[in-house]
């Protein structure tokens, strides 16, 4: 059946409009003035911002860091659709020792099958590095995995000579590398050193992690892209000013650098981890970040610097796992939901602060992620031919978030208290109605894999 969506202003890539959106087979058939639904279902989208489906590239459902994350794919998936996002990508985690880059797809593609309600990709990650995992990255590339990522800090984290190799492979194949750039080495130098001197408590874990640590990782990496020839790189949770200069410099000297930054990097500050007991819920990595940092992330975002804001959605529960760190901010698992609260927060304090356009919020919240990985046009714009994945917006609808009115599995969420002016109302996902009237609409598995293509890197500097 026909869907018209009447009357809305329509956020499309250049422009924004006000008017109307037929819907047919799934897909946007038109966008213009005075459209005809012939008989289908009229949606009044007066008053309404309709919005490219939000992608989130940064998830972590399901993930096992020596204890499991609470959400998994279908409280994970439910949460990002009431959230107005409509695909998500998600890192594979850590396998077995040993194990090859199809052993963990086929081991996500398990958690997956029959339980998403948004559609969603997978990012394939790296443990080991040696001919055999390189030459495997094609035939992931065929399956659909187009990007992959890399650590430079925890048990697998890489040392330059394999992250060298890795870029120089996917540059060649198509795919993108991405990387949490963190300097392993001062990490642990400075949390063994703060546990033997028993400063264990929370505050501590962003002294541990200082922006120089971050900033160190990203200046190697983007200096290692260059080595293998200006190979495109996707910098994950920038949190620091430092890196945000960083990847501007590169940027404008040509090198095919993308930058990513998250929601918490926004809004939250390392104020956070001064309670002793609720600072556990802010134990993430990278941390939370002085003020200052907060306007150059903005400024990063709106000169270009940075094109995508994500999640790094990673739910332990306070009253739980979390709580592993009462005594040592070392054994509290890193990781905070967000999946759910990621739209709202950046149109708040985006476009109804004045600090984004509403064709920039469409930008870093789905079209660049589609762009950079694979999935354009496809998805992540309002064009005839898309997927009809679509949120419509309430610009006017201000929400105080609360725990008790999300639908994340974990036991609490880091924006408690936090009032937003901006809130999805309808989550549609190739044409169909995911979330209406606060209720889902779905069967769980009504999401789709995305076989996510490779991409021409240089074109996107353009």
């Amino acid at each position: 059946m026909k869907k018209l969506i009447k009357n809305g202003t329509i956020v499309l890539e250049d422009k924004v409009i006000q008017g109307d959106l037929l819907i047919e087979d799934e897909v946007i058939a038109e966008i213009g003035q005075n459209l005809d639904a012939e008989g289908g279902q009229i949606i009044d989208a007066t008053g309404l911002v309709v919005l490219p489906g939000g992608i989130d590239v940064h998830t972590h459902f399901n993930i096992d860091v020596g204890v499991r994350a609470v959400d998994d794919f279908s409280t994970g998936t439910i949460a990002a659709a009431f959230g107005g996002t409509t695909t998500i990508v998600d890192h594979m985690g850590f396998g077995p020792k040993g194990c090859n880059l199809h052993h963990q797809l086929g081991v996500y593609k398990g958690y997956t099958n029959g339980k998403c309600v948004t559609d969603y990709g997978i990012h394939g990650v790296f443990q080991d590095i040696n001919e055999d995992i390189l030459k495997e990255t094609e035939v992931m590339m065929a399956d659909g995995v187009s990007s992959f990522k890399m650590y430079l800090t925890y048990d697998y984290k890489l040392e330059d000579a394999d992250t060298l190799k890795v870029l120089k492979k996917l540059k060649d194949i198509g795919g993108i590398t991405t990387v949490h750039c963190e300097n392993d080495a001062i990490i642990h130098y400075l949390r063994d050193k703060f546990v033997a001197e028993g400063k264990t408590e929370a505050k501590y874990h962003p002294q541990s992690r200082p922006p120089y640590c971050e900033a160190e990782a990203v200046d190697r990496m983007i200096a290692l892209a260059k080595a293998a020839g200006k190979a495109p790189l996707y910098i994950v949770h920038v949190s620091a000013k430092e890196s945000v200069n960083l990847i501007r410099e590169a940027r404008k000297a040509g090198d095919t650098v993308f930058g990513e930054t998250c929601p918490q990097y926004l809004v939250l500050d390392e104020s956070r981890y001064d309670d002793p007991v609720e600072g556990l819920k802010f134990i993430l990595s990278p941390p939370l970040r002085a003020k200052e940092h907060q306007e150059a992330i903005w400024q990063g975002i709106k000169d270009g610097t940075l094109q995508v804001i994500a999640t790094d959605h990673c739910s332990f529960d306070f009253h739980g796992d979390k709580q592993n760190g009462k005594n040592d901010f070392t054994k509290c698992p890193n990781g905070a939901p967000g999946v759910e609260t990621r739209m709202p927060i950046v149109f708040s304090e985006g476009v109804s602060k004045g600090r984004l356009s509403l064709n920039e919020f469409a930008a870093v919240t789905s079209t660049n992620p589609a762009k950079i990985f694979g999935m354009y046009p496809k998805k992540g714009v309002l064009a005839p031919g898309s997927d009809a994945d679509i949120v419509l917006m309430n610009p006017d609808m201000e929400v105080t978030i609360t725990k008790n009115i999300l639908h994340e599995n974990v036991d609490y969420t880091p924006y408690e208290g936090i009032q937003v002016k901006g809130w999805p109302v309808m989550t549609m996902v190739r044409g169909q109605a995911v979330v209406e009237n606060e209720r889902l609409q779905v069967p769980l598995g009504f999401g789709r894999y995305i076989n996510r293509k490779p991409v021409k890197y240089t074109e996107l500097l353009k």
